[in-house]
This record gives structure tokens, C-alpha cells and sequence, in this order.
């Protein structure tokens, strides 16, 4: 868990500022990866509007600092695959 905290924290103050100019969709595909290389499993990364920040964890900036990636824990991750079907 505290593995989990060093790389949250890690992201937010060294991906921040970097990547600001990126296209949200592009950060938020580079942060998921960088976590799961990491081995963290249930959490979520969310766009969101820079006004409508209260007290989320921020991860990234993007869109020209316009709009935040948050990440929280317990989230459902969404498989990236289909489930196969049953016979």
C-alpha cells in the first residue's frame, strides 16, 4: 500500500508539469500503464474539468492545464478484453 502512495506521488509531481500541453486521453493511456506496470489493480483515473477540482488526488495535467487526471483507489477497472463466451 505504500508502494502505491510512493507512485501515486511520484506521477503527480513529475508527470504534472511535463505533459500539461497533452491531450487528456494521451496522459490518461500513459499514467494507466505506468501503474499497471506497477502491479497497482483497483483504481480509477478520471478527467476533469480544472473548476471542478475539490479534494482529489491529482496525477496529471492536460489540454493546457484546462483539465486535471485524478486517480482514487477501489475503483472497477475495466477488463481489456471480452470474457469468452460459455459452451
Amino acid at each position: 500500500m505504500k508502494n502505491i502512495a510512493i507512485v501515486v506521488a511520484t506521477l503527480a509531481f513529475v508527470a504534472a508539469p511535463a505533459f500539461a500541453a497533452k491531450p487528456c486521453d494521451e496522459l490518461k493511456t500513459e499514467i494507466a500503464a505506468k501503474l499497471d506496470a506497477k502491479g497497482v489493480v483497483g483504481y480509477t483515473l478520471d478527467i476533469v474539468d480544472t473548476a471542478q477540482i475539490a479534494d482529489q488526488n491529482v496525477i496529471g495535467s492536460c489540454d493546457g492545464g484546462t483539465k486535471k487526471i485524478t486517480y482514487s483507489r477501489g475503483g472497477m477497472k475495466v477488463a481489456k478484453e471480452p470474457a469468452p463466451a460459455p459452451q
